[in-house]
């Protein structure tokens, strides 16, 4: 006696997507990522401002460290990792994981004069200037200008 390993009826009972479903899925989702899709892209530029925003905070503390044990601001960002030649009181390094990059993989731009100095970063653009995620952080007014005040001077 043979025995049928399958029958011709399980073929009938096994159906797939037909081309047209298909379809009105992938214009379905397609829709939903159109919708969806700016405002997520929105929100990822303000999280890559706010990110920088925080990265400036640190490196601002970084910055007065280095000046309570030397007695002034270093004159570039790689002397917080490195030792400048001449310095008898660097206590670093002061950032322990090196320079950080800003968010958009640019570098932080730094400018000391005299007992002053300007951190920033440019935004997305990597340019000074800009509006919205090619805006610079911190922009404007409020630019981290420090000014060290002698303590006569309260």
């Amino acid at each position: 006696m043979k025995r049928k390993i399958w029958d011709d009826s399980s073929l009938l009972c096994q159906r797939g997507f037909t081309l047209i479903e298909l379809l009105v899925v992938m214009i379905i989702i397609s829709m939903l990522a159109a919708l969806v899709g700016p405002r997520v892209f929105k929100k990822l530029g303000k999280a890559k401002m706010q990110a920088a925003e925080g990265q400036i905070h640190l490196f601002e503390m970084a910055l007065d460290t280095y000046r309570l044990d030397t007695g002034h601001y270093p004159e570039r960002l790689e002397d917080l990792v490195n030792r400048p030649g001449g310095s008898d009181f660097w206590d670093g390094p002061y950032l322990k994981k090196g320079i950080p990059k800003d968010p958009w993989g640019n570098d932080y731009h730094y400018a000391k004069s005299g007992e002053e100095y300007v951190l920033q970063s440019y935004g997305a653009d990597g340019q000074p200037g800009g509006e919205g995620e090619n805006a610079d952080i911190p922009k404007g007014d409020d630019m981290q200008t420090r000014t060290v005040v002698s303590p006569g001077e309260y």
